[in-house]
């Protein structure tokens, strides 16, 4: 087995001096567990390897690895994972020339589903306890784990994005409050430009993937203006025959909403004509010019290593849930993240699956920063980062949870005719229905 160090020891000594370590080696919170994750816990898979592959290298493959190092302690079972930078491609080349690994980390569902229909995916509902998964995850995790008819894997870390940044020191001289509704939220924006200033800060450049935080911001809208089922049918459809196009009035309705917001006249620093121009990353910093030229941007929770250096959260700056616009809709919350799946069917591999739908998996990872949790069991104090603690927090009130959409959609239109037919219809090249016809001609026939 792989050696831990001195990390892993410390991992398995606070462990057992926090009293949670039980009998076998597993901690004693662990319910609902199943056969092949009790034999481990037992010492019965001592000595066996379990390989993984998936997109985490540099940083975030020493936090995966320090992350599993204490349940290779407990269990003796070796996770080998190796991560690669070509991510997609190689898997598909693994898995196409019969050498899948154990276990597989999807960034993005749409690739996993490929081979769940092809019939290489086992279904992690027939050996994990139907009553662990329905009590550790929300329904909606379990709903975006289904593909094929099949629960096609375990959602591991994940990150935010249905937030509103803003400086809390211009807030509060300014005398703005946080708004609770989307009606608030414009109130707010109509009351900064009366004020002489803009209240949103917005830019999708980003190179060869410009336009990709206008498809996060149709996302976030079409949560909040229709159905669960439509923004299924729109981002990740079962069948062609299911899918509503882009230009269903349900999706043109949500490009019109976000118009109200991009379009109208001092909304945006720089007004629409500088939103396609203007780098994602720099987008924000006109919160923070003095004084500032914009109030709120909407972003995940990575954007503030886009932050000018030197400012401190919940003192610089917050965040903010976007409010919804219909209650009939609920707190919708846009995430994206991991579902880890399974292609080789052997007891270790089934409990370290196992294993992988505890809060556990995540602990050190948590604390260290950089993920956020799934699953039920994660109490907020695990969170080493306030910022992530909040937003962690923000999720559990959620009503439900999507994952972002172009990610789901074929690559041709999620990385492609989405992106581009939102930057042309912002920057005025065409008008929205053309940028909708034009979105949904590119997708796979």
């Amino acid at each position: 087995m792989r050696k831990i160090g001195l990390m892993g020891a410390s991992i398995a000594l606070l462990v057992l001096s926090s009293g949670v370590f039980a009998q076998g080696g597993c901690p004693a919170e662990w319910t609902n567990m199943s056969a092949e994750l009790t034999a481990a816990c037992n010492g019965e898979l001592r000595g066996t390897i379990v390989t993984m592959s998936g997109p985490f290298t540099d940083a975030d493959e020493v936090k995966f690895n320090e992350s599993v190092a204490a349940f290779e302690e407990w269990t003796g079972i070796d996770i080998q994972y190796t991560g690669s930078k070509e991510f997609e491609a190689a898997i598909t080349a693994a898995v196409k020339g019969g050498a899948a690994p154990d276990i597989v980390d999807f960034p993005q569902p749409g690739l996993l589903r490929s081979f769940v229909n092809d019939g290489l995916v086992i279904d992690v509902s027939t050996f994990i306890p139907a009553e662990h998964l329905t009590a550790n995850y929300s329904q909606s995790w379990l709903d975006m784990a289904q593909m094929g008819g099949i629960m096609a894997g375990v959602w591991a870390r994940y990150n935010g994005k249905s937030l509103v940044w803003y400086n809390i020191k211009a807030f509060e001289e300014a005398g703005y409050e946080i708004p609770t509704t989307w009606d608030e939220l414009m109130a707010l924006s109509d009351q900064i430009v009366a004020d002489g200033s803009s209240p949103w800060c917005v830019g999708i450049e980003s190179g060869a993937a410009t336009g990709w935080p206008a498809t996060d911001w149709m996302e976030e809208i079409m949560l909040r203006t229709t159905s669960l089922e439509n923004y299924d049918r729109w981002s990740f459809p079962a069948s062609p025959e299911e899918r509503l196009l882009f230009t269903d009035p349900v999706v043109k309705n949500a490009a019109e909403k976000l118009a109200e917001v991009w379009f109208t006249e001092n909304y945006v620093a720089g007004g629409r004509a500088a939103i396609a121009g203007t780098f994602f990353g720099d987008a924000p910093a006109g919160m923070f010019s003095d004084p500032p030229t914009c109030y709120m941007h909407k972003q995940g929770n990575f954007i503030t290593s886009f932050f000018p250096e030197g400012l401190v959260a919940g003192e610089d700056y917050g965040f903010f849930y976007l409010p919804g616009i219909d209650e009939t809709y609920g707190k919708p919350f846009l995430v994206a993240g991991d579902i880890y799946a399974m292609f080789n069917d052997r007891p270790e591999v089934r409990a370290v699956m196992d294993f992988f739908s505890r809060g556990e998996s995540l602990r050190t990872w948590l604390a260290s920063g950089g993920a956020l949790s799934p699953h039920n069991d994660t109490p907020l104090e695990w969170y080493g980062s306030e910022v992530e603690r909040g937003i962690a927090a923000l999720v559990a009130e959620s009503t439900s949870v999507r994952f972002d959409g172009s990610d789901l959609m074929p690559g041709a239109v999620g990385a492609g005719s989405f992106w581009k037919g939102m930057t042309d219809w912002v920057s005025g090249t065409v008008d929205l229905d053309t940028a909708l016809r034009e979105i949904d001609a590119a997708w796979p026939q």
